[in-house]
């Protein structure tokens, strides 16, 4: 999910060096969505992981 993140700022940066504003700020925009999503993600997997506790084996 974070090389989506990366690809849409590397979008964002080649459109802003080329002039096209309005592809690099939808890029940025998508770019941000999805890093917010996956540290959501991140955060509620961390949690459960923790409520859970590790079993013995």
């Amino acid at each position: 999910m974070l090389s989506w993140v990366v690809t849409f700022l590397v979008i964002a940066l080649i459109a802003g060096i080329l002039g096209f504003g309005g592809i690099a700020g939808v890029s940025i925009d998508i770019a941000k969505t999805i890093f917010f999503i996956a540290v959501v993600l991140f955060l509620i997997s961390a949690v459960v992981g923790l409520v859970r506790g590790r079993t013995k084996v």
